[in-house]
């Protein structure tokens, strides 16, 4: 098992590993998410999101990424943990890292993702605001939540 010193930088070479493990990720908890809506976001992610942000990750014991979070402006842009490593606090380990070392206490999050809700919730933080679109204009409506 990973603990908080496990934590990885991510660098351009991962970037496909990454990529696979936000896809993952995304099929098992955006229910609200269409195939065309999957599929316009991962080049987005790949080709620009993810040099915009700091970025480390998790790994398993084979050196496998487990998980990822990418920080902006002392915001968690994205937390993802692989489909097949749920369940086993890689989502923790990743945000007390992100909270400890880059003073993140802000995250939007889909609100028909339920589980982010609930997990964030159950770290700590709070529902401020909420948008009725996500940053792209798209009906993703999204909590706004802060670590209080």
């Amino acid at each position: 098992m990973t603990d908080e010193h496990d934590i990885f930088p991510v660098r351009k070479t991962d970037y496909h590993e990454i990529i696979e493990v936000w896809e993952s990720s995304v099929r098992a908890t955006h229910h609200f998410m269409s195939e065309e809506d999957i599929q316009y976001f991962k080049p987005l992610i790949l080709n620009q999101y993810l040099d915009a942000l700091s970025l480390f990750c998790t790994k398993d014991a084979n050196g496998r990424i487990t998980g990822f979070a990418g920080i902006a402006d002392n915001k968690i842009e994205m937390l993802f943990v692989h489909a097949d490593e749920r369940g086993k606090s890689y989502g923790k380990i990743l945000l007390r890292h992100a909270m400890s070392e880059f003073d993140a206490l802000k995250v939007d999050v889909n609100e028909q993702n339920g589980q982010a809700v609930r997990f964030y919730e159950h770290m700590g933080f709070e529902v401020i605001s909420r948008s009725p679109l996500d940053s792209l204009g798209k009906p993703f409506p999204l909590l706004h939540m802060q670590y209080l």
